[in-house]
């Protein structure tokens, strides 16, 4: 009997070669259930296991039997005759968030590891992989900002900056393009000042709805939730629920309005006010949910990882987008 035993260090991080152990309960399919059970025996103080993997003598993968079989037959039943059949098993140069999509439905206590010819090379165990999978998890909001996935509490000062500074830096360049939205429409604030109040309530809202979208886009990403042929129904309805969410918050802060220009003496234009707000309101979470899911597709279809600072790309298109609204409506109604 074949077993073909790579080692984890000749496969590249990330990997389930890297994760994976030695193989062990391996036994034929001629094997009998007294003698199988007679091997489980020895190897049992060795190393803990949860099935026995049937092979071939080139090492092929034929089944997989549960300790609970073995109980349940006769000593001289053959593995054959009640394994079960062309398992589900995992390669070794699978790409780890490929093989958290593939088993996040099964909560097996580990899985075979096979190669491309069907060999037995290994196991991993499944809470390895979870432990990865919350590792890749907890660094995905890390990434959204900039934080890379490598940045630990641990990490010294100067590696921390060294990864951080950047994105700060493309941060502020971003932050430079909502300011220039601002400062086109720098007259009418001046005349209006009101409006200079609602600007941050209008980008936070709009900001909010954005990160929802990503939020649920990322993790249909990651969990391979989202194929192809799904995603202009999911752009449409995330697209579908900012502006609904869009138009019931914009009724709110249009009310907010309307009772603020009143209170400070600018009643004349307070219904113009408040609906230019909502009109503002509904325009801006209507992209946000837009943008947020298109912002980590695209990503994602550039071969980038598609929460790498998708956070800073949707706050831009956010900042820029409501107060572009809000202030373009108020120069064009208002005069």
């Amino acid at each position: 009997m074949a077993i073909i035993d790579d080692a984890p260090a000749s496969y590249p991080e990330q990997s389930i070669g890297s994760l994976m152990e030695p193989p062990i309960a391996v036994f034929p399919p001629r094997m009998t259930v007294a003698e199988a059970t007679e091997e489980i025996r020895e190897l049992a103080g060795r190393r803990m296991f949860t099935y026995g993997y049937i092979t071939d003598t080139a090492g092929v993968l034929l089944g997989v039997v549960t300790m609970r079989d073995l109980l349940l037959h006769q000593d001289s039943d053959r593995l054959e005759d009640f394994m079960l059949r062309q398992p589900f098993f995992l390669q070794p140069g699978m790409d780890l968030m490929e093989a958290m999509r593939l088993t996040v439905n099964k909560h097996y206590p580990s899985y075979p590891v096979c190669n491309p010819a069907g060999v037995l090379v290994g196991i991993v165990r499944g809470s390895r992989i979870f432990e990865q999978q919350a590792i890749e998890i907890s660094a995905q909001a890390g990434a959204m900002v900039g934080v890379e996935k490598e940045e630990r509490a641990s990490t010294p000062f100067l590696t921390s900056l060294k990864f951080r500074h950047p994105w700060l830096q493309f941060n502020l360049l971003t932050a430079f393009v909502a300011a220039a939205v601002v400062g086109l429409f720098e007259d009418t604030i001046a005349r209006i000042t009101v409006l200079a109040v609602f600007l941050p309530v209008l980008a936070g809202q709009s900001g909010n709805t954005g990160c929802q979208a990503m939020a649920v886009a990322l993790r249909a990403l990651t969990l391979g939730e989202l194929k192809p042929e799904d995603r202009h129904r999911f752009l449409v309805k995330e697209a579908a629920l900012g502006l609904a969410n869009g138009m019931m918050v914009g009724l709110s802060a249009g009310l907010g309005m309307f009772f603020y220009a009143t209170m400070h003496g600018t009643g004349e234009s307070a219904f113009k006010l408040s609906a230019i707000v909502f009109l503002a309101m509904t325009c801006s979470c209507f992209l946000s949910g837009v943008s947020g899911v298109m912002v980590p597709l695209t990503l994602k279809k550039l071969g980038f990882d598609p929460a790498t600072a998708s956070s800073i790309f949707l706050t831009t298109a956010t900042d820029v987008a409501s107060m572009g609204f809000f202030l373009g409506l108020a120069t064009l109604w208002l005069g």
